[in-house]
């Protein structure tokens, strides 16, 4: 809106007066609103990109020049040719070339040969016709006695040279894809250069004035910078969607025709500048080279591809397999470390948003990761969500401190989708040449350290040497787990829960074992994690449903109507056709939904609000009811049990054990079974293990309790015996399940 002001202004004012509101307030608004813009946009990239960062400045550098300039005009004051605004206006020539530079760099990064000879040709090209067109210009600069006015004068047309030749060849670069923001830089720069050429030959003529239309050209040239920033800072929220579809070769192929057409009329009767002829010269010779070395520039692209990443352009697996030998062999005496970084929970965000979102976190993850380290260190993504990073002159203390420079890096937000995900990772070490000499030796040890890492939630490991036969049993571990999803070697026990108001048994807790063939009966805890790791959650929560719902099934047949509870994950709960498979288990058992009973855990609720929202609305739905399972032991919001539709809390047993004796325990009990009741939630305690503990939790109201004062986790053929003891009396119940 200022910069429409602003030229409807210099349109319908009339004389060459200066106008207080056109030229003055107008005339500055115009360049201080792209400066903000600018710098808002570098704020929200929090000033990690050197481009926004350098376009900005330039933007500020212009916008004081001309401040100087209007408020000098403003007072009367005549300022000379050139002045300390031009000091401002020719400073934005190189911060702007420097945030081409920059963005060339992000763009060539990982191109091939013939993509960057396109780039150049086309830069070139662009220079020999401008050149062309500028000579005039800079002709009669240099007619001019030699002054700090000549200077200036052949500076701003040699500028606009180097400027437009650059986006020239960063646009080569790009081939089809020439996004909109890039489309606005384009144009930005057009108007400025084009503002440029025709102010630089009115000044050496003496007919140039403030006050006309061309003024607004400059206007225009900043506003449409400071939307390309704009576009830039928001780079990570959304894709920019191509504007302009042209043949890869256009650019090249034009630039080519002008340098040749710029040759021939250098070989008739007009006077072509030496720099248009050197620019032409050179821009055809480089058109040439792909004619001359095409077979060997094919080779060194095919070769370049081979070793690099297609999603993130870093080098891959095979990049790394022969560099760092390379690396490690020319200094046998130096230090250096190599980590292996894997993302925690990289699946689910596969699963719950897409693999497209997948592939955006991991370029953008590439790309900190990439900020954090020396131009000597080498970084490589060697699959999935795994990079390996070789620093060079590094020892133990070195490595460490990166590793948390990379793990603080990442632990800020991504926005991908419109939606913040969180990422963290887990880092394994290896030290050359005291714990590897190889890069095979190397890349295992950083393995074992990293799963190390990642077990103990640590975050990052140095390798030790226990780590190794660490790292084997977990190998091995997870083909047995494998293996004994196929060959049925889980097992269910279960744990009954009482109704303290009513003394009846109102249902069960199902709880998953593995009978390994030579270890014996495992625990949850000896086995869950490495399920995780192996990606066998799926599977193994497919089989426990099962299992449980066809256990509830024989119950009810024999009269005996129990809820079952089953325990599910957060990599469970995300997958979408989970309500569905859910229904078609129960129903295929002739199950009423509602007796099975999902316990889930508070780190998943607060996880997400709005996934835990949608996912557990659609499981009620569906009929079965949500438990959330050791309540009190994670996050202090309890904002969750307003929003979200749970049907029961169970209270951890580090809440009940210490009621014995303690009144503070106790009211602490008491007031948490209120709240729950407050929200029409049933309570049930967990780790009941005393008389005292179950006769205090009756008396304070609490609806359910399971504990190894009741029964500990057994077999159904186990607790249907118990069942049948119970008949006889609480008390022989409890005494045989112990």
């Amino acid at each position: 809106m200022t910069l429409v002001s602003y030229v409807v202004g210099l349109l319908i004012r009339t004389g060459l007066d200066f106008s207080p509101l056109v030229d003055g307030w107008l005339g500055i608004l115009t360049v201080w609103v792209p400066v903000a813009v600018c710098w808002s946009g570098a704020r929200r990239t929090k000033f990690r990109r050197l481009d926004v960062r350098l376009a900005s400045a330039a933007v500020t550098a212009f916008a004081v020049g001309d401040t100087y300039f209007v408020l000098a005009t403003a007072g009367g004051v005549t300022l000379p040719y050139p002045s300390l605004a031009d000091i401002g206006f020719l400073g934005f020539y190189p911060l702007m070339l420097g945030a081409l530079a920059a963005l060339a760099r992000r763009q060539i990064r990982g191109l091939g040969w013939p993509v960057i000879l396109d780039s150049a040709v086309g830069s070139l090209g662009a220079a020999a016709v401008l050149a062309v067109l500028l000579d005039p210009i800079i002709k009669s600069a240099i007619d001019i006695p030699a002054s700090p006015a000549t200077a200036f004068a052949v500076a701003y047309p040699l500028f606009d040279l180097l400027l437009v030749s650059v986006f020239v060849g960063i646009g080569a670069s790009q081939g089809k894809k020439i996004s909109r923001g890039w489309a606005l830089l384009v144009l930005g720069l057009v108007a400025f250069a084009a503002t440029d050429v025709v102010h630089a030959s009115l000044e050496l003529n003496g007919m140039y004035v403030v006050g006309t239309p061309l003024d607004a050209g400059w206007a225009l040239g900043l506003a449409l910078i400071a939307l390309w920033v704009d576009g830039e800072a928001n780079s990570d929220k959304k894709r920019n969607p191509s504007v302009w579809s042209i043949p890869v070769q256009t650019v090249p192929t034009i630039a080519t025709a002008a340098s040749l057409g710029v040759l021939i009329l250098g070989t008739t009767q007009l006077r072509i500048s030496p720099l248009a002829v050197v620019t032409a010269a050179l821009s055809l010779i480089l058109a040439a080279l792909p004619l001359v070395f095409r077979q060997r520039i094919r080779i060194a692209d095919a070769h370049r591809q081979a070793w690099t990443d297609d999603l993130t352009g870093l080098p891959n697996r095979r990049a790394i397999s022969a560099c760092i030998p390379v690396r490690l062999a020319t200094d046998l005496r130096r230090k250096s470390a190599l980590l292996l970084l894997d993302l925690d929970k990289f699946k689910e965000v596969n699963d719950s948003l897409g693999h497209d979102v997948g592939d955006r976190l991991l370029i953008q993850v590439a790309a900190r990761l990439s900020g954090q380290l020396r131009q000597t260190d080498l970084l490589a993504r060697v699959g999935g969500d795994e990079f390996v990073i070789h620093l060079d002159s590094s020892g133990p203390d070195q490595a460490e401190a990166v590793a948390l420079k990379l793990r603080a890096a990442l632990a800020q937000p991504f926005t991908l989708a419109g939606i913040t995900v969180e990422a963290s990772a887990s880092i394994g070490i290896a030290i050359y040449p005291e714990q590897g000499d190889s890069l095979t030796v190397l890349m295992r040890k950083a393995d074992m350290a990293m799963y190390k890492a990642k077990t103990t939630r640590s975050g990052h490991h140095i390798y030790r040497n226990d780590d190794d036969s660490h790292g084997e049993t977990r190998l091995r571990t997870l083909e047995e787990l494998r293996l004994a999803l196929h060959e049925d070697q889980l097992v269910l026990h279960y744990q009954p829960k009482i109704n303290l108001q009513t003394d009846d048994v109102c249902g069960v807790e199902a709880l998953v074992r593995w009978n390994h063939p030579t270890r014996g009966q495992l625990q949850p805890d000896a086995f869950l994690h490495l399920v995780e790791e192996g990606g066998l959650m799926h599977a193994m929560t497919q089989i426990v449903l099962e299992k449980a719902l066809d256990q509830t099934a024989i119950w009810h047949a024999q009269g005996r109507f129990l809820t079952v509870a089953v325990n599910i994950s957060a990599s469970s709960l995300i997958d979408t056709a989970l309500p569905e498979c859910i229904s078609s288990m129960v129903a295929a058992r002739g199950l009423s939904p509602s007796v099975l009973v999902l316990e889930i855990t508070e780190d998943f609720l607060m996880a997400d609000r709005d996934r835990a929202h949608a996912i557990l609305t659609r499981l009620r739905a569906s009929g079965v009811r949500i438990a959330v399972d050791d309540f009190g032991t994670g996050y202090s919001s309890l904002a969750y049990l307003r929003d979200l539709p749970i049907d029961e809390l169970k209270l951890d047993k580090s809440f009940v054990i210490p009621m014995a004796g303690d009144p503070r325990a106790t009211a602490l009990v008491v007031s948490t079974i209120d709240l729950a009741h407050s929200l029409g939630l049933r309570m049930v305690a967990e780790g009941v293990e005393n008389s005292a503990s179950y006769s205090d939790l009756a008396v304070c109201g609490c609806d359910a309790a399971q504990g190894f004062f009741i029964s500990r986790p057994v077999p159904a053929a186990q607790l249907d015996e118990w069942f049948v003891s119970r008949q006889e009396g609480p008390t022989k119940a409890a005494s045989k399940s112990n």
